[in-house]
């Protein structure tokens, strides 16, 4: 046997066309199907639990789980169709019974449903008998099976009452059954018309609803197995039909256009508050029971857009297979045709119900069809694989979580990681791409021109990858991007091919029988092994790379050396698709095409020995060891991706020589961390903002809740006075009733003195009689004791001597009848031989007798014959008259059927009115037992009011010590009070000094906006007579031109003084002009001092009022605590305070009852 074996650690798949694949085992616990298993996954703990099926299991057809969720039922097909009954409390779920179906024809079990107390299951078998067989399962006996359908007509469910374990639903294609278990078979109690409604679902509502959904998107309630009414699906609005209104026969015409509009019903689920239903694809409507006994839609959730693909709608498409919603019914699940499994929290459905609401994945999106492709890489824990449903993923292994995700638009074929675990290889059916793995994405980085690439690998140093194109091999190089090498040689497509651990050698098999050895540095074959018999599926290097094991189509795994075969272990019946090697040369492990695993050790032993594991539904594509020996990671074409923890005889996990360290690094191009950055700064904006915002609001809180405690203490002030007043009010009132009380209790101790006085002289005298009476008793006893001895003795000696007598009567009698045999065995003798002789005698007859009679009937056959030919010809006449009487028959059947027709309908009519009766009588039967509870009621009642008195006298000494611990706690109100007005007129004269210091701020701001305005109006003026000064000296250069000509000279010097010289007081401008100048900048010193002195003046004062207002706040806390610590004994002593009014009030209400007993009680003395 292999000294490694294999342990199932994670499955990363659902398994689809499994009737009831997903189910609730506890609160947080999911029981789903993947591969051949099926797999208990926790979701708060991520982790999971394998069941795995049987050995000759090859159809995982149906699941079902009790009601107590302890028992899980699995109908699998194959050789015989079986029901494994697992128990899920058990850590490996243990196998507790295995259920067939006896004598018939290897069936199948479509569907299955347990009992509601688990002790009974039921199961329906396939076509063409469609026979529902009752199980009473832990003593494996069948208690009874019915037929439930013909062969055109498929049932889709069955289903037990959760109120009845003797009451069934079977539904599918035209049927709608109820039955019921009595006398030893189950007989159908309903009848409905349907023969024209496809069924697909159904659930049970109360103990006598049923709510069934149909292919058209209709929702048909039954009542005691007969069609009542239809719930409208519009919105807020449920219109319902009564049983007359409600026409099974519309489908008929009506179903083929509205299939396109409606969307089908594939799943309906009931609950505490109503149902739930699947309302075509990627979505599910809550309808909530309302007073009126009909079903209103509340909520719609639907499966979210896949934000990875680019078909808008592949997610949305998804149609609902099964609900199972959890025990505390705080979370639904539901899977889907696409092997996806998704869960919504329905506390958040009523929290959030004006929002849209979202499905979640489970825990990741799967796989939807064949995996194809299969990678690890050596410093990451990564895995990868492709998918014919046109996504590439990359997992995690350490972690269990899926890391990236891509749709793409054709099919992947192959795949293959980087050593990096940066990059990623994926082949199409166009093109090989070569991608990166960046933090969010999966980014096309170069392409190669290799067509169908089904298979490719990067070599363990990552310089270069070999990519297949149908028989020929093509080597890349990693960093140039060049095509090294084209290796050809095969003559049929290369399935297989790896590299040595050097990247020295490639080893690839092919559909043509051919196993080659390959240098990567000069492209020549080293070794070759062909057997044409066989087409290889998957080859590997061993661990010292000096051998080659290959696997293929003729059941045998091949160890190849130096080309020769080595050694040949062979398979069973069933082919080897897939092989892996583990890195320590322990174990060597294979996939089949069944979807099993095995575990072989190497050396490869001589006979067949290796170790078996239930893993996969169908034929195993890729599987990989991963580099720390830990993991053997496997995918097939049931979409599933299979961890599996590799372990020794002891359940430890393997000790690797390699020390793999695994790095976290990641890809980020520059726009990406760019916006990234931006977003976090707009983050952090945003979260200083809303902090102010806070802040404010809070202060604004503390303001009102202050205002608040101010109304809140006059109130309370106000409601002790009176309290106080009506405990005065009350004192007075008790102090009249204990005086009350004192005298009549003297009245009654007197009467109940003389009364017990006479009680116990009349109760002597009875006494004294019946002592006498118990004496005489006691001698009549003595004497019959002494009678009763004296016949016993006599009747004794009587018996012993009629003993004696008998014994002697039956001796004689036994010598008699011995004589009698003697004479009679001798007789019996002589009897066999006389019969011996006379039977010698008969048969001699008999002989002679059988030979007459054959002559005889000879002859009678000749007769017969003849009359035979004339009897012939009369049938002609017959059958004539046969077929006109038919006719007439079939007439009066029809007559016949319309008949029953009516008959049927007056029963309905009959059983309706039925019903209402025994609603009416419920009715009445409610009423007489309010009637009852009210009389109770008022006796416990009676009971309470004398306890109360009781308890009067012990609530007055209670109420005054509270009175007492009150006062202290007043005094100590009044004095926080005063201190809390002090420290608001404080609060005021601040705001008041603020307010000032505010105004003068503004005032001063108000000059030097004036003054500034001010300097800008001299600084224009400086710039215009600069300007003035430029244009004077342009002017003057242009007079000096003229120098030499003294008349032009003379003209230009008259222009300039008439445009430059406009007064005659210009200079004492000037000089007023240097004045107004001194007297501004005076004036713009001191303001700018006086303004420099009132900013310390405001800093000053900032910080003084920053100091009083946090001593303030201090103050404020400390009050505030006190204050609520005031209002929680206010609290107690209100609820104190009307417990006594309570008490007061029913020992006011007794107070007649207790005055009326004494009065009545002279008047029954004078009686007597």
């Amino acid at each position: 046997m292999a000294t490694v074996a294999a342990q199932a650690h994670f499955s990363f798949g659902l398994r689809t066309g499994v009737t009831n694949n997903v189910c609730f085992y506890d609160e947080h616990t999911v029981v789903f199907p993947s591969g051949n298993n099926c797999v208990c996954y926790n979701s708060v703990q991520r982790c999971q639990r394998f069941i795995p099926g049987s050995e000759k299991s090859r159809a995982m057809r149906a699941l079902a789980i009790s009601a107590n969720r302890r028992y899980l039922a699995v109908s699998e097909g194959g050789g015989k169709a079986t029901i494994t009954v697992f128990d899920l409390q058990h850590e490996q779920g243990r196998k507790r019974k295995v259920l067939t179906a006896g004598d018939m024809s290897d069936p199948e079990f479509v569907c299955m449903a347990f009992s509601p107390d688990s002790k009974y299951l039921i199961a329906q078998t396939g076509g063409p008998e469609w026979t529902l067989i009752f199980w009473l399962w832990e003593k494996q006996k069948v208690v009874t099976s019915v037929k439930t359908s013909n062969s055109n007509n498929p049932v889709t469910q069955v289903s037990f009452n959760p109120y009845n374990n003797m009451q069934l639903c079977v539904s599918g294609r035209g049927v709608f059954k109820l039955f019921r278990y009595s006398e030893g078979a189950l007989k159908q109690s309903s009848f409905p018309k349907v023969e024209t409604i496809n069924f697909l679902c159904h659930t049970w509502a109360t103990e006598e609803r049923v709510i069934a959904g149909t292919d058209t998107g209709r929702l048909l309630v039954f009542e005691s197995g007969d069609l009542r009414r239809e719930i409208s699906l519009h919105p807020n609005v449920v219109q319902e039909q009564s049983d007359r209104q409600v026409d099974p026969k519309k489908n008929k015409g009506t179903d083929v256009d509205e299939a396109s509009a409606v969307s089908r019903i594939t799943a309906i689920l009931s609950y505490s508050k109503g149902f739930m239903c699947s309302m075509g694809p990627g979505s599910v409507c809550l309808f909530e029971k309302t007073e009126e006994d009909s079903y209103r839609k509340s909520r719609e959730i639907q499966i979210p857009p896949d934000p990875y693909s680019n078909e808008v709608t592949a997610a949305e498409c998804q149609e609902v297979d099964t609900m199972c919603i959890s025990p505390a019914e705080e979370t639904l699940a539901i899977s889907t045709d696409q092997g996806q499994l998704y869960s919504v929290s329905l506390s958040s459905v009523d929290v959030h119900k004006e929002e849209q609401l979202h499905f979640e994945f489970l825990s990741q999106s799967f796989h939807s069809k064949s995996i194809t492709g299969l990678s690890i890489c050596i410093r990451k824990p990564l895995v990868a694989t492709c998918s014919l449903d046109h996504s590439v993923r990359v997992w995690n292994y350490e972690t269990k979580a899926l890391e990236l995700y891509k749709q793409f638009q054709e099919e992947a074929y192959s795949v293959a990681l980087h050593p990096t675990g940066l990059f990623i290889l994926v082949g199409f059916s166009d093109k090989l791409r070569l991608m990166n793995l960046v933090i969010d994405d999966i980014r096309t980085f170069k392409e190669f021109t290799v067509r169908s690439c089904r298979e490719c690998t990067f070599s363990h140093g990552g310089h270069m990858f070999a990519a297949v194109s149908g028989n020929v091999i093509h080597i890349y190089s990693f960093t140039s991007f060049e095509n090294v090498l084209n290796l050809k040689g095969h003559s049929g497509k290369v399935r297989g091919i790896e590299w040595s651990l050097d990247d020295s050698r490639l080893v690839s098999c092919g559909m043509d029988g051919a196993v080659y050895e390959w240098n990567t540095k000069t492209g020549k074959r080293e070794s070759e092994s062909v057997l044409q018999s066989c087409s290889y599926t998957g080859v590997a290097f061993s661990s010292d790379c000096k051998t080659i094991l290959a696997v293929g189509t003729d059941l045998t795994l091949k160890e190849i050396q130096d080309c020769q075969i080595l050694r040949e272990v062979p398979a069973d019946d069933v082919a080897n698709t897939a092989i892996a090697v583990s890195h320590s040369s322990r174990a060597i492990f294979t996939g089949t095409s069944s979807g099993t695993i095995r575990a072989i050790k190497y050396p490869l032993p001589v006979q067949k020995e290796w170790l078996m594991y239930q893993a996969h539904c169908g034929p195993v594509t890729r599987m990989v060891i991963t580099f720390d020996d830990q993991f053997l990671l496997t995918v097939s074409e049931d979409s599933c991706l299979l961890m599996w923890r590799i372990i020794d005889k002891e359940g430890r996990g393997l000790k690797s020589n390699r020390q793999i360290v695994h790095t976290e690094e990641i890809l980020v191009t520059k726009s990406d961390l760019e916006e990234k950055n931006q977003n976090m700064l707009e983050l952090k904006m945003h979260l200083e903002e809303l902090q102010m915002e806070n802040e404010y609001q809070l202060r604004l809180k503390d303001m009102n809740h202050n205002e608040k405690m101010k109304e809140i203490s006059d109130k309370f002030s106000q409601q002790i006075e009176s309290l106080k007043n009506a405990q005065q009010v009350m004192k007075a009132e008790m102090e009249k009733q204990e005086h009350e009380h004192k005298g009549s209790f003297a009245d009654l101790s007197l009467k109940h003195t003389k009364e017990l006085k006479d009680l116990e002289l009349s109760y002597s005298q009875k006494l004294i009689v019946e002592h006498k009476r118990y004496q005489d008793f006691q001698q009549k006893y003595q004497g019959m004791q002494e009678n009763y001895e004296n016949q016993l003795k006599s009747a004794e000696q009587s018996r012993i001597q009629s003993l004696e007598e008998q014994k002697q009567l039956y001796e004689a009698k036994l010598q008699e009848k011995t004589q009698l045999l003697a004479q009679c065995q001798e007789d019996a003798q002589q009897q066999i031989r006389e019969f011996k002789e006379i039977i010698k005698q008969v048969e001699e007859d008999e002989e002679r007798k059988i030979h007459d009679i054959q002559i005889q009937y000879e002859k009678k056959l000749h007769t017969e014959k003849e009359a035979n030919t004339n009897l012939k010809g009369e049938t002609g006449m017959v059958t004539q008259k046969f077929y006109s009487l038919q006719r007439q028959i079939d007439d009066k059947c029809t007559d016949i059927n319309k008949l029953k027709h009516e008959r049927q309908r007056l029963l309905g009519l009959i059983r309706s009115l039925e019903s209402d009766i025994e609603d009416l009588k419920r009715q009445i039967a409610g009423h007489e037992k309010t009637n009852q509870d009210k009389d109770r009621t008022i006796a416990s009642l009676k009971k309470k009011n004398q306890e109360l008195e009781k308890l009067r006298f012990v609530l007055d000494f209670q109420k005054s010590e509270l009175e007492k611990q009150m006062e202290p706690q007043r005094d100590n109100i009044t004095e926080k009070e005063e201190r809390i007005h002090l420290l608001e007129e404080e609060l005021v004269q601040i705001d008041k000094s603020n307010t000032q210091l505010k105004l003068s701020v503004t005032e001063l701001k108000l000059k030097l906006r004036s003054r500034d305005k001010e300097m800008q109006k001299e600084m224009q003026k400086v710039k215009d007579l600069e300007t003035h000064l430029q244009r004077f000296k342009s002017d003057l250069h242009n007079c000096v031109g003229f120098i030499q000509d003294p008349r032009r000279l003379k003209e230009s010097m008259q222009m300039i003084y008439a445009r430059y010289v406009k007064q005659t007081d210009g200079v004492e401008k000037s000089s007023v002009d240097e004045d107004i100048q001194k007297a501004f900048y005076r004036q713009r010193d001191h303001l700018e001092r006086t303004v420099n002195t009132l900013k310390l003046r405001l800093a000053k004062s900032a910080e003084e009022h920053e100091k009083v207002y946090v001593r303030i706040m201090k103050e404020n806390v400390t009050l505030i605590t006190e204050i609520n610590e005031l209002r929680k004994e206010l609290r107690l002593a209100r609820t104190h305070l009307k417990d006594y009014k309570a008490q007061l009030a029913a020992f006011k209400k007794s107070r007649p009852t207790s005055e009326e007993v004494p009065k009545k009680e002279p008047k029954q003395e004078d009686v007597n």
